[in-house]
């Protein structure tokens, strides 16, 4: 999966000495390190809430991860034009992922996968892609040819060589279905993080919240919410003074050339992560409109040294 901005997200003051059974534990997946934060009757009831909550990221890495050509994901290449049997996890990433991408224009597009292998590649050779290259790629990148049954519990990809490309949603989702791992462990004041983004459950023993720094948002207690960013500013390749972000614009087939960093604050840790793709994507068009469709999210989107916008849909309820 693709890696997102590391770094904005910030932890703030420990916990105070009175709250008892603060447990900690990190394990590397999906390429980053995912810490987990939890409260506990003790060591034991908390090892064995860590170990099933990594255990079922690992399972769902094998479902969308388009690095591995075993993943579920990978496996709707192989019978395009065919309705191809999905799980349930695949399933309702994908549905998000079709709805941010009809409300956003393609600005988020789950079909960018031959642009995403392309610009990794061009990235590794320190060379930009040839028109050519890239008009191939550009060519297969198009929601519209993705088709969910329900009923089947299956998937349609319309064309050869389509490839699905669930970075920027599919981090968001695994770590809140840890969270319920977690939940169903019996340890719901829980906290898990993982390359910038961030999903909460409910608050420390004694305390009404986690307290989060979000770049470009008011400090908070916050609890039962997530909070994903994504942005241009770490993985690019440089040529002739221009850097191109690893996140690509689906419209044009091109890395960002914009610094840009975008937080979103929500309930839904998919959406959330999928909302701030796009509004990298967007760039500095209005945050307020994309998210008027979702209550109970807000977003922070930032130009370093230059711009801040900031946007609370209308119904937007954080708890304290």
């Amino acid at each position: 999966m693709i890696r997102l901005l590391t770094g904005f997200l910030l932890l703030l003051a420990p916990l105070p000495s009175w709250a008892q059974g603060r447990h900690e534990f990190t394990e590397l997946h999906m390429g980053l390190a995912v810490r987990m934060v939890l409260h506990a009757p003790d060591t034991a009831t908390a090892r064995r809430a860590a170990r099933a909550a990594y255990d079922r990221i690992a399972e769902l890495e094998d479902v969308f991860s388009d690095y591995r050509s075993e993943s579920e994901v990978r496996q709707l290449e192989d019978h395009p034009g065919e309705w191809t049997p999905a799980s349930p996890e695949l399933l309702e990433v994908l549905r998000t992922a079709l709805l941010v991408a009809a409300l956003t224009n393609g600005a988020f597009d789950p079909t960018a996968g031959p642009l995403t292998r392309l610009w990794r590649q061009a990235r590794a050779e320190n060379a930009l892609p040839s028109d050519v290259a890239l008009d191939s790629a550009h060519a297969l990148v198009n929601w519209r040819h993705v088709h969910l049954n329900g009923l089947l519990s299956a998937v349609r990809l319309d064309r050869p060589d389509m490839r699905l490309d669930l970075g920027g949603i599919a981090k968001g989702y695994i770590l809140g279905r840890a969270l319920e791992v977690l939940r169903q462990q019996g340890t719901p004041s829980a906290l898990i993080e993982a390359g910038g983004d961030i999903v909460l459950g409910d608050p420390p023993p004694g305390r009404p919240g986690w307290d989060v720094a979000v770049q470009g948002m008011e400090p908070g207690l916050l609890s039962n919410l997530a909070v994903a960013t994504s942005g241009t500013t770490e993985q690019y390749l440089e040529i002739a003074g221009v850097r191109y972000a690893h996140i690509i614009d689906p419209r044009t087939g091109l890395g960002l050339t914009t610094s840009l960093l975008a937080s979103v604050v929500g309930p839904d840790p998919a959406l959330a992560d999928a909302l701030a793709t796009a509004l990298v994507v967007l760039g500095t068009q209005d945050p307020q409109r994309l998210l008027a469709g979702f209550p109970g999210y807000r977003a922070s989107l930032l130009v370093p040294d230059q711009l801040e916008v900031t946007a609370r849909s209308p119904r937007s309820q954080l708890r304290p």
